[in-house]
């Protein structure tokens, strides 16, 4: 277990110079005169190489195990954070957001990998739960991080801070720790089956649905609070404040979920998620009171926060054993393909029509998403 809780705290390093680094590139974007539109490109480029590049990743990682991509990545977010802090400006940040991304990438993928090959398989709900935390601490640091820079320091200055993060892993890499296992599907033949497999596979398949549109919804969240908190006069550390509280209530939810995740099936999380996080986004735009705001984000956190330790769980347990870095890269390729696409859209919805109409379409997703998940639970527990 100690190298388990090492590798989380390297993550959350990691993953708060990653978090940090999308607030920061929207609001400085904003900045410097950035339309809703140019700040959707922007951040839909923080998903462009996982989204062509994951399964190929995934296979890889099948093959030579989780501690060089792991490396890599780390360097590639360290890299991507600095250089708005080297290279001022906006044709910087284009750069900022396509390396960042790949390393965040690689290193998620890895760690998934890593979490998944730990310890007993009725250990891994317990087990991706922490590493969910993880995700949840390094969300709050990020851009609590991110927006107090920015309204204390300067851009520059924060852009370095925030880089400054992921040194403490490439040293522990560098040295060798933590210890990783090796992946249980490193060193086998690798795979000759087509990844539409994985897709025609009814478990996987409702997984990677339900996975897609939670994701979607998160990082969508990061994406419009900036524009809708500058639209309604609120500073950067309020932003991130708010941003914060999202973070927040993700880890509190996460912190009590090894007492339940084997209480309450994953199916039922699935669908409490998808429909929570749909009913509190048709609220978002109706609201500018900072209070209600903040409970707003920590609503939508337990929602969504709850979800993704059930879901890497099922989808580590339901692929083939030499398939599962393939299949955690598919999920990542359809999530970053959702990511990619609907900022673009959102952005240029929220450009012609303004943002209230992107919350509710949004909303709308989650709460079909919703729907549909339970109905297919209902048929996986009837057998059909």
């Amino acid at each position: 277990m100690r190298n388990l809780y090492f590798l989380i705290a390297l993550l959350i390093l990691n993953h708060s110079a990653f978090g940090g680094a999308r607030v920061a590139v929207s609001l400085y974007a904003q900045s410097l005169g950035a339309e809703a539109a140019m700040v959707g490109v922007l951040m839909a480029l923080f998903s462009f190489l996982p989204m062509v590049a994951s399964i190929r990743i995934g296979r890889w990682i099948d093959r030579v195990g989780v501690r060089l991509p792991m490396q890599i990545g780390t360097i590639l977010v360290a890299g991507g954070t600095v250089l708005p802090a080297v290279w001022p400006g906006l044709v910087t940040l284009f750069f900022c957001c396509v390396i960042a991304g790949a390393g965040a990438m690689l290193f998620h993928v890895a760690a998934n990998m890593a979490v998944g090959s730990i310890g007993k398989p009725e250990d891994r709900p317990i087990h991706f739960s922490l590493l969910a935390l993880g995700f949840s601490a390094s969300g709050f640091v990020g851009p609590m991080i991110a927006g107090f820079g920015i309204d204390h320091l300067d851009y520059r200055w924060t852009f370095a801070l925030l880089a400054v993060l992921p040194i403490i892993p490439i040293l522990s890499f560098l040295t060798g720790r933590p210890r990783l296992p090796a992946t249980s599907g490193a060193g086998l033949a690798e795979s000759r089956g087509n990844v539409f497999d994985l897709i025609r596979e009814p478990v996987l398949r409702r997984v990677f649905i339900a996975s897609g549109l939670l994701s979607m919804a998160w990082d969508l969240f990061t994406f419009v609070i900036p524009i809708y908190g500058r639209s309604i006069g609120l500073s950067a550390s309020t932003i991130g404040a708010i941003l914060g509280a999202f973070a927040a209530a993700t880890f509190v939810v996460r912190l009590f979920m090894p007492f339940y995740a084997r209480r309450i099936s994953a199916w039922a999380t699935l669908v409490f998620s998808l429909s929570a996080s749909g009913a509190t986004f048709i609220l978002f735009p109706l609201v500018e009171s900072v209070p209600v705001l903040f409970v707003l984000a920590f609503m939508l956190g337990v929602g969504l926060g709850c979800a993704q330790p059930m879901v890497m769980s099922v989808l580590y347990t339901a692929a083939p054993v030499n398939r599962r870095g393939e299949a955690v890269g598919l999920r990542t390729m359809l999530i970053n393909i959702s990511q990619t696409f609907f900022p673009l859209v959102f952005g240029v919805l929220g450009s012609v029509v303004g943002i209230s109409p992107v919350f509710w379409t949004l909303a709308a997703s989650l709460i079909a998403g919703g729907v549909l998940t339970h109905r297919g639970a209902k048929r996986h527990e009837s057998g059909r």
